[in-house]
């Protein structure tokens, strides 16, 4: 264990690809536990990394996302949002918020939801008198709805890493977390809005946002069908996200009309960029695993959890510190792949439901990915609104306060991110 650890600190120091860090640490382990006898494994390993079924879904939700972003969702989704809450003061604020409740179970990934929905609020709200800081804050923070309300790419990638729990589960637990994290922001997003006197955006009726929100029916049906199929026991996870990928090159052709062949090559290409960085650091993350399964690594980091307190509040407390401080350098799903086979049956040993701790980790490493020194996802929404890192996080503090209320409330109450799996099974 000692050269695993030597080896990943000293690639983590000199910056090599998070991936490559985990395939050369797991076999600098693999090689102390058993020399050769367990090197001729790793190949094998990597493959079974990326050979099951459940993976399938990855580049299909992928191709999906790309290809809403292309046929204009994003336009029709904040003009129903603007029409809807046009008269309320801060309206655009609070646009952000909801559209990227709506755009969150089209997507699964905080950046995605960043650069999509940023490029066109953040300055639109310049406009209207909120500052640049403010726009990129509120970008960010309520971007990173999108992994925790369902589907979630991240959520398949965690399923495909422990395989304790079922992405059936994990999407159905992930429901209520996400529209409380929606619920909190909504809340910080008012306060804010009537102290700084923020602009309503413009009158609107009722028959207004009908208008707006007929166009965004066909496409909001993408998430209902992909839920609707799997949850009701109509079609795996697989089949669900392969009728998702062809309804909307159908709605992008036929209903919408946005989409070009040169449209959908280039979805092509991003998703198969993107699913060959998932499908490396899932290959890479088995050698690790598997390292860290035979080592004992999972037991050991156990009894230190132990030794410092046996009151599982300050547990679990103590785990989301860790989750956090690593979230702030890594991104959410390379933090996954290195965090899970360790710190998941750790817990599990400890008595923590695994379905209950697998959302208490991805809401955790999402919030973390807004939290400085690093913070992807809002250093992103400052680049785009032209304003200083540092600006942007003062701005962000009050979404955060309402993102650690969610961790708490998460951490503390599992009945409440239960409830829903439980009708299902």
């Amino acid at each position: 264990m000692t050269s695993a650890l030597i080896v990943f600190v000293v690639l983590l120091l000199i910056g090599t690809p998070i991936a490559m860090l985990m395939a050369f640490s797991g076999l600098a382990g693999s090689w102390e536990l058993g020399g050769i006898r367990f090197i001729q494994v790793i190949a094998e390993r990597m493959f079974s990394g990326v050979s099951g079924y459940l993976l399938m879904a990855v580049p299909y939700f992928i191709f999906t996302s790309e290809l809403m972003n292309k046929a204009g969702l994003t336009e029709r989704l904040i003009a129903f949002n603007n029409a809807l809450l046009g008269r309320v003061r801060g309206a655009l604020s609070h646009v952000n918020i909801v559209v990227s409740l709506f755009f969150s179970g089209l997507t699964g990934a905080a950046i995605t939801d960043t650069v999509a929905i940023g490029k066109i609020l953040i300055p639109a709200m310049k406009r209207e008198g909120y500052t640049p800081a403010y726009a990129a804050a509120v970008t960010a923070c309520s971007s990173i709805i999108g992994p925790i309300i369902p589907p979630s790419v991240v959520m398949v990638v965690y399923a495909a890493i422990l395989q304790n729990v079922s992405v059936l589960d994990l999407f159905a637990a992930g429901i209520l977390p996400g529209v409380l994290m929606t619920v909190c922001l909504l809340a910080a997003s008012i306060v804010m809005a009537w102290l700084y006197k923020f602009p309503r955006h413009s009158d609107s009726s009722l028959r207004a946002a009908a208008r707006a929100f007929l166009p965004t029916v066909p496409a909001l049906l993408v998430p209902v069908i992909i839920l609707g199929g799997i949850l009701g026991g109509l079609t795996t996870i697989t089949e669900a996200s392969a009728f998702a990928a062809m309804y909307t090159l159908v709605l992008g052709f036929v209903f919408y009309r946005t989409l070009t062949l040169r449209k959908v090559w280039d979805c092509l290409v991003s998703t198969v960029r993107f699913s060959g960085v998932v499908f490396f650091l899932l290959a890479t993350s088995t050698v690790l695993g598997w390292f860290v399964t035979r080592s004992g690594l999972a037991r050991d980091a156990a009894g230190i959890i132990t030794s410092i307190t046996d009151n599982w509040v300050l547990q679990i407390g103590l785990v989301n510190l860790l989750l956090i401080a690593l979230g702030t350098v890594l991104d959410v799903l390379p933090a996954l792949v290195v965090v899970a086979p360790v710190l998941v049956p750790a817990m599990v040993q400890l008595g923590f439901d695994p379905l209950h701790f697998a959302i208490i980790m991805i809401i955790t490493l999402n919030v973390a990915n807004i939290t400085p020194p690093v913070g992807m996802t809002l250093m992103t929404a400052s680049q785009i609104a032209g304003v200083p890192y540092e600006k942007a996080i003062v701005a962000a503090l009050p979404f955060y306060i309402s993102h650690i209320a969610v961790i708490a409330i998460v951490s503390l109450c599992p009945a409440f991110v239960l409830f829903i799996p439980s009708l299902f099974n």
